[in-house]
């Protein structure tokens, strides 16, 4: 799943150079854009009383981004167990890749106590576990 967008000015520094926290930001829109794609936002899911913290967070940095950039952030689901989910980030400017990384998320009650996800949601769960992606590093 790929996500779109242009670099604005408040998450540039001094520099005009994004500003490094603004990459785990971007992460957030390619992951909120590929759950949508799955059929599941986080409306929903918080609905439903699902929560998914953030419990990992890489990132490496290859390259600036600057302000004005045409962004693409492309994600992709990398592991699912039932306790935990995993996804992929690259972010790319044209066919450069910028910053590449990714997050672990743990499936919470609305309390955030931990949930097995088979259970409390298994469409949820199959619909991510059929959507791994294995060959990940190889499509760089």
């Amino acid at each position: 799943m790929k996500a779109q967008f242009r670099v604005r000015y408040k998450e540039t520094d001094r520099m005009g150079i994004v500003y490094h926290s603004n990459y785990v930001v971007w992460f957030d829109v390619g992951r909120t854009e590929l759950l949508r794609s799955l059929g599941f936002n986080y409306r929903h899911l918080e609905e439903i009383g699902l929560m998914l913290p953030v419990i990992e967070v890489e990132v490496k940095y290859k390259s600036p981004a600057y302000y004005d950039d045409l962004i693409q952030i492309e994600t992709c689901i990398l592991e699912v167990s039932r306790v935990k989910v995993k996804f992929g980030y690259r972010v790319y400017r044209d066919e450069k890749i910028l910053a590449e990384g990714y997050t672990v998320h743990g499936f919470t009650d609305s309390n955030l106590k931990p949930i097995a996800l088979n259970k409390f949601n298994p469409e949820l769960y199959n619909i991510l576990l059929n959507n791994v992606v294995s060959n990940w590093e190889d499509k760089r």
